[in-house]
Parts: structure tokens; sequence; C-alpha cells
């Protein structure tokens, strides 16, 4: 219920089209409710009395009545549908908004097709059941009133007789209501791995062509399938027992009045008008039940839909604490002291211990390079700095203040990230290299792209800056992605500068016209420079190696070269030739 609420007030902002579709739908089950009783009259009275006149008159008073029917069933179609259309809207904005201020831990431990699943498939049955909960609801509770009401003006103990069979009918509905929910929460969950493991399987498909590995590929997919059609099955199963029970029931309903009603009109307690307008008035009453019975699927959807909604709403969002302050002219000393972080793992009984007791301080403006094993806590450092993750003991400061008294959006707009894995965005170059400064002038890109020194490829390009780089840049090389994320860090013009194996994934040749570019970048801030390429931190004003027991050496390149240890070891076997 709790859950139930924070959909509820989405309505506000549609309450005008939300109150007209609850009136048009009210009008609706009223003009239905008229219409056996006008029956009634014309077999009773008018064709007995050979009214003719009447009964034309009733006839047409009939088609006006379901001429207006069909006006306001098509508001109620269409603007009703616009509700569930804006609630969805909004209620995806808001979960995107959300989603954007998640700690990275979140994403570490979500895949994005089960998070793209969430706020497509998910929403969408939540709009549907925004749209037809309240409409269905409100329009079988009219009828089932009503109904009840003009029943018992024609026969009080028949329309008792027909009222006995409704507990059966709720009882039913609320035992199976349970299995129901669980059956159709596992499909969606199982649906949304299959998205997962799609996107996963297309982003990756130039090097599951590449390694001939389309029948594996085929071979996961068809896993993930069977456990969605598995789930699917047991969904459908109880579904299958909910409508075929609903349906004898309802019919087994009419039964009921049929032989009841047939027995009091043969001992003469109703007439022949009456009869029939009991007839039409159970067919109305059995609508709304049969509609509530359609209705339960998508109730059973939406609800799983709100409950997946609600558990993403619910994830705790990054924040700054209250008297966060501006980080404002930075001058770029960073101190580590004693920082202990492990890696939460939801898998595992036990977390990744990655960095214990970790002391170093970088003084501004120095070019610190960090080399070592892998799974030493290089690339995890450069991401604590930004406070991508939080620690588990310690303190990281920056300028002397601690940046949990920051604000994250502050400190992170004074940092710059190059790494190896370059992402760039849909869109052109231009769009990509503004992500550095979002608003900056032509002038300004076109400046960041020539220091970067990839001006000079883009103007050989049919449409230059308005080239489309594809899906995550797959139309550019290697090289010129990295020297536009490079562009983009120049147009940032950032205070600290991370840059993560930032030419490891190049050829020799691109690698020399990168380094020239990040060596103008490096100039007057302080950079730190994970790299496994030593040849590239030759000239780094300090030199420090990382392992899982922590800080193992550290100095100039010529000074780790002289101690013989785990840097001159690594230095001597790429340089072997």
């Amino acid at each position: 219920m709790k859950k139930l609420k924070k959909v509820l007030h989405y309505y506000k902002p549609y309450k005008g089209l939300f109150i007209a579709d609850m009136i048009c739908a009210l009008i609706v089950a009223l003009c239905d409710l008229v219409y056996p009783r006008i029956t009634q009259d014309i077999i009773n009275i008018y064709i007995p009395n050979k009214q003719m006149k009447l009964i034309i008159v009733w006839c047409l008073a009939v088609l006006g009545l379901y001429a207006v029917k069909m006006v306001l069933n098509y508001i109620i179609q269409y603007w009703g549908h616009m509700v569930g259309v804006g609630i969805q809207s909004d209620m995806r904005r808001d979960m995107f908004t959300h989603l954007q201020k998640l700690p990275f831990s979140y994403f570490d431990e979500n895949k994005t097709g089960s998070i793209m699943s969430r706020i497509t498939n998910d929403l969408f049955s939540i709009a549907e059941l925004a749209h037809h909960c309240p409409e269905d609801v409100f329009i079988s509770a009219i009828m089932l009133v009503g109904s009840f009401i003009m029943l018992a003006q024609i026969d009080v103990l028949l329309t008792l007789i027909l009222f006995a069979i409704i507990p059966i009918i709720v009882v039913f509905a609320f035992f199976m209501r349970k299995r129901m929910k669980n059956a159709f929460k596992e499909s969606k969950e199982t649906m949304a791995e299959i998205n997962a493991n799609v996107e996963l399987s297309l982003t990756g498909i130039r090097i599951a062509k590449s390694y001939t590995g389309e029948k594996h590929e085929t071979e996961r997919f068809e896993e993930s399938n069977s456990l969605f059609r598995e789930a699917r099955r047991k969904s459908y199963r109880y579904m299958g027992q909910f409508f075929s029970g609903m349906g004898f029931l309802t019919d087994f309903l009419y039964l009921v009045v049929l032989f009841c009603g047939g027995l009091f009109f043969y001992n003469g307690r109703i007439d022949i008008g009456e009869f029939v307008a009991f007839l039409l008035y159970v067919t109305m009453f059995l609508k709304p039940i049969n509609k509530l019975v359609a209705f339960f699927e998508q109730l059973q959807e939406g609800l799983t839909g709100i409950e997946r909604f609600a558990e993403v709403m619910a994830e705790e969002e990054e924040s700054d604490s209250p008297d966060a302050a501006e980080l404002c002219d930075v001058k770029g000393d960073i101190a580590f002291d004693k920082v202990t972080f492990s890696y939460h793992n939801e898998d595992r009984e036990e977390d990744t211990l990655v960095i214990k007791d970790l002391s170093l301080d970088i003084k501004s403006g120095t070019k610190v390079a960090l080399v070592g094993p892998s799974g030493g806590g290089k690339t995890t450092l450069c991401h604590l700095i930004p406070r991508f993750y939080e620690l588990d003991e310690g303190r990281i400061s920056i300028d002397g203040k601690d940046i949990t008294k920051l604000t994250r959006h502050s400190l992170r707009e004074n940092i710059g990230m190059v790494a190896q894995d370059v992402f760039l965005f849909g869109g052109t170059i231009r769009d990509n290299i503004e992500y550095g400064r979002l608003g900056a002038t032509d002038e300004e890109i076109i400046e960041a792209a020539k220091k970067a020194n990839i001006h000079d490829y883009i103007m050989t390009l049919e449409k230059g800056y308005d080239t489309e780089v594809g899906e995550r840049g797959v139309k550019l090389s290697g090289g010129q992605k990295q020297r536009i994320s490079i562009a983009r860090v120049f147009l940032k013009n950032p205070s600290i500068l991370i840059l993560d194996e930032a030419t490891s994934a190049l050829d020799n040749e691109t690698e020399m016209l990168i380094q020239a570019s990040l060596d103008e970048l490096l100039v007057g801030r302080t950079s730190i420079i994970v790299a496994h390429r030593l040849s590239t931190i030759k000239n780094a004003d300090d030199i420090i190696v990382l392992t899982k027991d922590g800080i193992s050496e550290r100095g100039s390149h010529e000074e780790l070269l002289e101690s013989s240890g785990i840097y001159a070891r690594l230095y001597k076997y790429q340089f072997r030739e």
C-alpha cells in the first residue's frame, strides 16, 4: 500500500483530465443502467397497448444514448490513455533523474539491460494500470451498485439470491491474487535478464563475430529465453486457473438467475417485462465482473511494475553533507590519510578489500604516476578522489579540505578524467567535445580540438564537427575517440587531471600523437597517471608502485631503477630488447 501511495501523487498534474475521464465513465455507466428499464416499459406497456409513437420515441432516445456513449467512450479511450502516458512520462523522468544521482556501486551490481527494462516495460505496465484501474473500478462500482438497486426494485429476493454468490467470487479472486503476483514478478525479472543479455550481446557483436561466437551467444540467449518461457508458463497457468474459474462462477451466476427468474415468472411473482429487464440487468451486472476479471492480469502486471519502480526509487542517492562547501580556487594538493576501501559484493558473503590503510601526499602541480600489477588498486584510487565510492575508513582531502565536506558537483567540476575505455555519446563530434563544458562556444570547442590534435582530421570529414560518431563512437578509430575525449578535458580545463591507461590500447604512432596532446594538457595541473607502458611516465615527478600490500616503492624514474625493485624489474622486462 505504501508503494502504491508513492504513485498516486503522479495524478496531480492531470487532475482535470482525470476528473473529466471519471465523469464520462459515470455517464456511460448511467446510460447502461437506463436501457433495461426502457426495454421493460416497451415490452410491458407500449407493445401491448400498440403505442407505436412512444415505441419510436423511446427507440430514438436509446439511439441518442448510444450516440452520447460513443462520444464519451472516445474521450475515455483517448484522454484517459493520455493521463496514463503523462504519468508514465513523469515517472520515467523521475526514475532517470534518480538514476543519475545513484552511486557507482548501484551500476556495478545491476545490469544496464535490467535497468532499461524497469524504465520501459515496467513503467508501461504502470501507465496502463494508472489509466484503467480508477476507470474500471469506478465504472464497475457504479454498475454493481446501480444494478443492485434496479434489480431490487424488480424483486428483492431474486436480487439477494444473485448477490449471495458474489462472496464466493471474491474469495476465489483473493486466493489466486498472491500466486499470480509472484508469478508475474518472476516473469518481469527474467524479462529484465533477457534485455540485459541482449544488450550485452549486441554491444559486443564485433567481438562475437571476430571470435565466431555467434552460436555461443545464441545458446546463452536461449538459456535466458527458456527461463522466461518457464516463468511465463507459470504465470499463465495461474492466470488460466483464475480466468477459467471466474468464467465458471459467472456462468453459474447467470444460470442461477435464469433458473430462479424463470421459476419466479412461472409462479407469477414477476411478469415477462420484469424478467427480460432482470436478465438485462444481470448481463450488465456481469459486465463489470468480467471487466474486473479481464483487468486482473493488468492489475498484477501494474502492481509488479510499481514494486520494481519503488525498489529503484528506494535506492539511496549520492548526497552532500548539510554543511558541504564549494571547492573553489583549487591548487591541487591531494592527501590520502589511512584510507581503507572495499567493494561490496551482493553475491558474496565478504566484501573485496582493495586498499588498506593507505597514506599518500600529492603536491600541487606535480605529475604522479601509479604503476604496479593488476588488482593493486590503481584505478580504484583514482575513482576515490572524485568520490565515486565512499571510504570504509580514513580521509581524502584536497587543499586540506575533506572531500566529504565538499559538494560533489564542485569536487567533480575541478577533476578531469581520461580513461582507456573512451565513451562517446550518440550524436556529433561537436556534441561530444562540448560535453566537457556544456554551453561552450564553437571557437572554444575548435580550440580544444586543436590542442588535442584532432581538429585537422575533423576538417577532412564532409560534415566536419557535425559528423555523427555512431553508437559509442563506432564510426571512429580508437585514436580518434581518445583525442576527442582529450579535447573534452581541454575544454573542461580542470585543476586536477586523472589519466587511467589513456594510451595503452593505441598503436605506437597514434600514442606518440596523443602523448604530445597529453603533455600539453598536463602543464600546470596536478596529474595522476595510471600506466602500464612505463615509457609514458619516465618524466613523472613521482612514480608510485602500488600493490595489494599498499605502496611498495616511490621515487623518480632514475631512483627506482637504481633501487632494483619491482619498478626496475618491470622496466627491464618491457625494454629487454
